[in-house]
């Protein structure tokens, strides 16, 4: 099972082919590779990002940095990586055994802003993966918070 590239329209006046895909403009799998790179780059090299370093497994950084890489090129519209070694994506249910709450989030897209601000990219395709990853960061809360409750079953209280 395949998982759908995410809908991303471009905003230019003139339309982008309607073949391309946000993983060809970011410049195929090397363009992901440097986007994930440089997006765990920033998280452990910035103090302000500790917190958010150390729900990541010790010790298995470059697993993750693949696990990233082989997620978003298929997400992207381009190979489809990840499902091919683990089946379907299920983010959520992946990530439940992590309390992600808003400062979780919040934390994972200010590192993923600093990271597309940072990397050459297209102004219209960084501001659509932006969005993109702002939704789904969202959507990833599982921790139960005062006036703030994520979608979904809740398991971190």
């Amino acid at each position: 099972m395949s998982i759908a590239a995410i809908p991303i329209k471009p905003a230019a006046p003139e339309p982008v082919a309607s073949t391309s895909t946000p993983f060809e403009r970011l410049g195929g799998e090397a363009g992901v590779r440097r986007l994930v790179d440089h997006f765990y780059d920033v998280m452990e090299l910035e103090p302000k990002y500790a917190e958010l370093l150390a729900m990541h497994p010790v010790g298995k950084m470059e697993e993750t940095r693949n696990k990233l890489f082989w997620f978003l090129c298929g997400w992207l519209g381009g190979p489809d990586y990840f499902s091919q070694r683990f089946g379907h994506p299920r983010l959520r249910m992946r990530h439940f055994p992590y309390a992600i709450g808003t400062k979780e989030r919040d934390d994972w897209v200010a590192c993923m802003t600093q990271t597309l601000d940072e990397v050459e990219i297209d102004p219209d395709l960084r501001r659509q993966l932006l969005e993109a990853f702002v939704g789904t960061a969202d959507w990833m809360r599982n921790k139960a918070e005062s006036g703030n409750m994520p979608a979904g079953s809740v398991i971190h209280g």
